[in-house]
């Protein structure tokens, strides 16, 4: 297994050159309506019941690690820590420490990014647009981000193509009903229809990555063709004055070893009438 680099050090300087060498910033505190939230904050959902445990351990031992944000002509923009000042106000205090950084607009979402994904906040699809973020917004390759993170550069490229799936199965993967182990399986089963259709199989069928991966190789497997049969000028004679003595339409099936004769017909007045026709003969 492949060493995990650090997530600071060349990787944070790299994508933010102004940002590692700064030296240690006071410690304060302020009142905690002075702060606003991150408005480049990746993650999208906050677990309710999280943030209550979170905010339970504040109300008994206060905000230990304290919020990094930069100001403004307000107050103060949370960088990193969104959550720990949201649990705060839910445990009802009213001033928090702080650090203030000095933190440009390119630099913000780098930053609150790192900061959650060192922590492993972030769920699936918040990660991947992060990183889709990072990209179309801030013009950075995947390996400027992988040294980023701390994280190989294949792992942020299939992140990215999670954001491939139908909202439906990307939805079951930010809520937890699917692994990132299934989502991968998932993208090989083919359009977004059989995509959809594939996911509420596992999810119905509770199949593990293993199995879905299976799952998803016999649902894709190409259908062995059968060597069709040269024109039998013989045969569609055959057929051509069957179907004019019977008056519709006859087919002669052909097998290795024998065959079968197929003759329509459209109502049970047609099938008696056919049926008398052969009987006769």
């Amino acid at each position: 297994m492949a060493e995990k680099r650090p997530a600071l050090g060349r990787g944070l300087s790299a994508l933010i050159p102004d940002a590692a060498p700064a030296p240690a910033a006071p410690l304060t505190e302020v009142d905690i309506d002075r702060l606003a939230p991150n408005r480049e904050q990746p993650r999208r959902d906050v677990d309710a019941a999280n943030l209550d445990e979170l905010a339970q351990s504040i109300r008994a031992n206060g905000v230990i690690q304290p919020l990094v944000v930069r100001q403004t002509e307000r107050g103060y923009e949370i960088v990193a820590g969104e959550r720990r000042w949201r649990a705060a106000q839910r445990a009802g205090l009213l001033r928090v420490p702080i650090v203030v950084r000095d933190v440009t607009n390119d630099q913000l979402l780098p930053l609150a990014l790192i900061e959650n994904l060192q922590r492993e906040d972030l769920n699936p699809i918040e990660e991947a647009v992060a990183y889709q973020r990072l990209v179309e917004h801030h013009d950075l390759t995947h390996d400027a981000i992988a040294i980023a993170v701390g994280k190989d550069r294949s792992t942020v490229a299939n992140a990215l193509r999670l954001l491939k799936l139908p909202e439906e199965v990307k939805a079951e993967l930010a809520a937890g009903g699917l692994t990132v182990g299934h989502a991968r399986a998932l993208l090989a089963a083919g359009d977004e229809a059989a995509q959809r259709r594939a996911a509420r199989e596992v999810m119905k069928r509770r199949l593990s990555v293993r199995e879905t991966e299976a799952f998803i190789r016999k649902l894709t497997a190409p259908v062995p063709k059968t060597e069709a049969a040269a024109p039998d000028v013989h045969v569609r004679a055959a057929e051509e004055r069957l179907h004019l003595a019977l008056g519709t339409r006859v087919r002669i099936v052909r097998k290795r070893k024998g065959g079968r004769i197929e003759i329509d017909f459209g109502s049970e007045e047609e099938l008696q009438r056919i049926y008398e026709q052969l009987s006769n003969q």
